[in-house]
Parts: structure tokens; sequence; C-alpha cells
């Protein structure tokens, strides 16, 4: 998969509830969640994200609670991948899980600038700055976690699954 979109530059530590403050769990609509993304960071910090932006991180992003309603908020706020030098193991899982790409790419992350438009290719392995031309590379994801992302998380890859070996 291709990702290529602007960079929003955050520390390191960011936990859940700065992705997405406890008051709005009240529901699981991606929409209202990403109204509300990275609230508890900065009150309408979404109102600078464009559909396809791209968030870049430091250590343990996603660190605290388990809530599943953080990658939700990121989706529903129209980002699609999150990069960052490692991410809590708990995110990590629940990002896969709702469908939202991770790249992990360690001290490289220290090279991105915000508003730098990067492009992201999850088969090669690869990051590009596309103003400098810089290149970096990370691990590849295992083939089914790239088919888990594509078709939008865990439940509905295996709904799709189901029906396919029902049909």
């Amino acid at each position: 998969m291709i990702y290529r979109g602007m960079v929003h530059k955050l520390g390191e530590h960011i936990d859940t509830d700065a992705i997405i403050p406890a008051r709005y769990l009240v529901t699981f609509d991606p929409e209202e969640l990403g109204r509300k993304c990275m609230d508890g960071l900065e009150e309408g910090w979404v109102n600078r994200v464009n559909p396809g932006d791209i968030i870049v991180a430091g250590r343990n992003f996603g660190c605290g609670s388990s809530r599943e309603h953080a990658p939700v908020a990121i989706l529903g706020a129209g980002m699609q991948v999150v990069v960052a030098h490692s991410f809590a193991r708990i995110f990590y899982r629940n990002a896969f899980n709702r469908g939202l790409m991770l790249v992990e790419l360690g001290d490289a992350v220290n090279e991105i600038a915000d508003g730098d438009e990067i492009e992201i290719d999850t088969e090669a392995g690869s990051l590009k700055i596309i103003s400098s031309g810089k290149d970096f590379s990370f691990t590849k994801l295992p083939a089914f976690i790239s088919r888990l992302v594509q078709g939008g998380g865990l439940i509905p890859y295996v709904r799709n699954r189901l029906e396919a070996e029902q049909a």
C-alpha cells in the first residue's frame, strides 16, 4: 500500500487520552470521534488535518489505556497511517484490528518535520520525504497485517473471509 500526505508532527509518549479524551467515549462513530481527534493534546488540532495527512510521532505513541477509540478517532479524522519511533503494544494491536496502518521508523522520525510531504510504501518498506528526497527503510509488516488493514480491520476482514467460504 502506498500512502502520501502532509506530516503532522507530534512528540513522544502521546497517550490514548490525548488522542481521544475519555469524555468522548460515548460513541464509536468514526466521524464523531474524528472531530475530537487529539483534543486531549490541543483542542481543535484536527481542524488542520486534511484527508490523507499523516501523523509522525516519537517514542511510545498510543501509550496509556487500551481504548479502541483511539485508532478509530485517527481514522475518523481522515488519516490512514501513523509513523512513529515506536508504539505502545496495546495500541499497536488495536490499530491493526481497526484498520489503521502503523509504521515503526525508529530514530529516522527525527529527520521528518511538521509540514513535510512524505510517501510510504508499506510493501517495499520505504518512506521518502518528498521535498528533500531522503529515503528511509523500515521492517515490512507481514502480508497478513496488510490484508487486515486493507480489509478495514479484523471484524470486516473475518466477515469477508467467512462470506467467501460460504459462497
